[in-house]
């Protein structure tokens, strides 16, 4: 074989071992991106889970304190409508984890429920006999519970969106990122103050 025959090959299976070794990061960093992104999902159904446990309480919490609270009307009805546009907005967060208006529209109809349920567990506090009453402390106390859930399962969805986020903003992965529209992700920040804040009542 002459010389420029071997070169010829030397060259060309030098071209196929770099083609072999880019087309492995590229998998490699694919892979690794769709893994992140599957975690942060996951992470958002366990947020779901305890959303939904919240929801089906407050029900019973309003009418538990109904009979009690014969003059606190537009605080129950407050409650309830804000448990309403929050589920909704619970759906479609859940259909699409990570999305930046499912993500602000859940926040925000988060902190209107968070800011009722507050406002009338404070009324709650000047009936004595509600006070009292087992069925509502026990609600309470669930409620109280799943609000603590839901902050661990929220931390834990934004460590994972952190995660993919900066995976997917860093070299040379945002060039595979931007290739197979890997987007963003958002946090989910709840920016009601009272929200922040467990509801708590001493019953």
């Amino acid at each position: 074989m002459s010389g420029i025959g071997m070169s010829v090959l030397v060259v060309g299976g030098a071209i196929v071992l770099v083609g072999l070794v880019l087309f492995s990061l590229v998998v490699s960093i694919y892979n690794g991106l769709v893994q992140r992104r599957n975690q942060y999902k996951n992470a958002y159904s366990q947020i779901d889970v305890q959303l939904k446990r919240r929801y089906d309480l407050i029900p019973n919490l309003v009418e538990t304190a109904k009979g009690y609270l014969k003059h606190e009307r537009e605080t129950l009805e407050a409650v309830v409508q804000a448990r309403g546009a929050a589920v909704g907005a619970g759906k479609e967060a859940a259909a699409n984890p990570g999305d930046p208006a499912a993500m602000k529209a859940l926040a925000g109809a988060e902190g209107e429920l968070g800011g009722a349920l507050s406002r009338l567990l404070v009324v709650c506090e000047a009936y004595p006999d509600l006070k009292a009453n087992q069925n509502m402390l026990a609600l309470q106390e669930e409620l109280t519970s799943t609000e603590n859930k839901i902050a661990f399962a929220r931390q834990a969805y934004n460590d994972s969106v952190m995660n993919y986020n900066n995976s997917r903003e860093v070299f040379p992965s945002n060039i595979i990122a931007g290739m197979f529209n890997f987007a963003a992700a958002a946090l989910l920040e709840i920016e009601n103050a009272e929200e922040r804040n467990v509801p708590k009542v001493s019953f």
